[in-house]
């Protein structure tokens, strides 16, 4: 009897499939000849960033280890729901609370704040968040919701190629001295303390300021002037890099616009400015230091143009930031992550 053998048919060998989380992700630099922010783009459509980020915060964190800025672009993150998402999937448990205020802010959401109000035609200089704090972020967090017409960039810069280009003798002298910030409070110019504090009552100012490290002066008519001493130099806790981490330039008297500083020295004594800066003892920082350090920031400086939706997570540490004026609706938010505090230091 004959049988009919059954037709063989090809063997088909299974291939393996690439999950890897690189895989949905295409990477390249934002800016020619700048090695931060590194962008990151989905390579397929319809990338869920908050789910992929909740499933890779180990991948985001060691990109953000290694190139210090991540400019996340074309995920469509355009409303403050998805933002407050974003940053809740990626630092749940970790975000921090704006307090002890230098510029106004609007919470949008949980511990999610407009950048900064402040007039669209003023630049803002570069500087880390938080440097006269005691615990500051090690992570900030931005989203573009709407893009400006023109300019609005926020420029930032390698906190410690700033930290190497600044004078050997400057970075010497501010780590022996440190910086002493002194600030003056409801004398009718910048946020009053209520503002600052978020609060009404003198006793939770005095308890913060002690907390803190801070020394405190009630003055008359419900004035308030502070001064607190801090580090000029510091070193990354992952890295051990060096860094340039303080705003002596930034609340100098001498950063003001030229009109308003004219203003505010005809008005007010010295000591009595909204703002200033010295060396931890209470010495005057030379004209020519603060323009060394303005120059070691200006060398640093890189930037691009913001698009709607896009996500840049900056260390704060290892990266400053600013503004740059601009026209138009601008509104991009912020929030702010993983509280760090050094232990402290002796000062002079």
């Amino acid at each position: 009897m004959r049988t009919t053998r059954k037709p063989q048919l090809p063997s088909i060998e299974r291939q393996a499939v690439n999950l890897a989380p690189e895989a949905f992700i295409k990477t390249s630099f934002v800016v020619d000849g700048a090695r931060l922010p590194i962008e990151v783009q989905p390579s397929i459509d319809g990338l869920d960033l908050v789910a992929w980020c909740q499933q890779n915060k180990h991948v985001v964190d060691e990109m953000l280890l290694k190139h210090k800025a991540i400019l996340f672009r074309r995920f469509g993150v355009e409303t403050i729901n998805l933002f407050n998402n974003l940053v809740t999937a990626l630092y749940d448990g970790s975000l921090m609370e704006y307090k002890d205020r230098s510029t106004p802010r609007q919470e949008l959401a949980q511990k999610v704040y407009t950048s900064t109000v402040y007039p669209a035609e003023r630049r803002i200089a570069l500087h880390n968040e938080g440097t006269y704090w005691v615990k500051w972020p090690l992570k900030l967090i931005f989203c573009c919701i709407n893009e400006p017409d023109e300019g609005g960039e926020t420029p930032i810069a390698d906190s410690s190629r700033i930290y190497n280009r600044i004078p050997p003798t400057i970075r010497e002298k501010f780590a022996q001295k440190h910086i002493l910030y002194v600030r003056n409070y409801n004398d009718g110019f910048g946020l009053t303390w209520q503002d600052a504090f978020q609060t009404q009552d003198h006793k939770l100012v005095e308890e913060y300021c002690y907390q803190n490290r801070i020394e405190f002066e009630w003055k008359s008519n419900n004035r308030l002037r502070t001064r607190q001493v801090r580090r000029a130099i510091a070193q990354h806790p992952r890295t051990g890099e060096y860094v340039w981490f303080n705003h002596a330039a930034f609340f100098h008297v001498s950063s003001l616009d030229p009109a308003i500083r004219d203003v505010l020295v005809r008005e007010f004594c010295e000591e009595d400015l909204p703002y200033n800066t010295y060396y931890g003892d209470g010495s005057p920082i030379e004209s020519s230091v603060l323009e060394a350090l303005r120059a070691a920031y200006q060398e640093e400086t890189v930037q691009f143009s913001w698009k709607k939706g896009d996500v840049m997570i900056i260390e704060n540490m290892s990266v400053c930031h600013g503004r740059a004026p601009y026209s138009g609706s601008r509104k991009v938010v912020v929030a702010m992550a993983e509280p760090f505090s050094e232990t402290p230091y002796q000062t002079t």
